[in-house]
């Protein structure tokens, strides 16, 4: 992935900005999107489960972060409006989002305890490689919403 390259002449800077930057800071996802008939329920599975905090209120839900990345969890409409078509019922939305965590079987028994529902084999687990530097694991469950969510104990397997 390339970088995005700027140059800023030193005489426009004041002071304390006076270092030269040649490179900029990648884009980072600043939230995902979740619309559920029942933002509370949803918003109290990703707190338990994951320890998500709550860092806002929607006018029809909840923010919540893990204090990089933003959840909204927001109550679907009824029908779609002329602003956002897609958001009436049975439109696409996310697919899936993975969470990295410190122990998969424990996180795995409280995404049971919190009523998500493992995918079933082999779907649900993927194993690129037994060790070495691609190995990677990681198990999927559906959410209270029927979202597909994958846990695993390392992150995005570098090229």
């Amino acid at each position: 992935m390339s970088r995005v390259k700027f140059f800023v002449r030193s005489d426009t800077l004041s002071p304390p900005r006076q270092a030269h930057r040649e490179e900029a800071i990648m884009v980072k996802i600043k939230h995902i999107a979740i619309r559920t008939p029942d933002p509370e329920k949803t918003a109290a599975f990703y707190k338990d489960v994951f320890g998500l905090k709550e860092v806002g209120q929607a006018r029809t839900g909840y923010y919540l972060s893990d204090g990089h990345i933003n959840l909204a969890i927001l109550k679907a409409r009824e029908q779609g409006t002329e602003e956002s078509p897609r958001d009436a019922s049975g439109y696409a939305g996310v697919h899936h989002f993975g969470f990295m965590v410190d122990d998969v079987d424990e996180t795995r028994r409280k995404l049971e305890a919190a009523g998500a529902r493992a995918m079933p084999s082999p779907a649900d687990v993927r194993q690129a490689a037994a060790s070495g530097a691609r190995s990677y694991y990681e198990v999927k469950f559906r959410g209270p919403d029927n979202q597909e969510i994958d846990i695993s104990e390392t992150g995005w397997i570098e090229g």
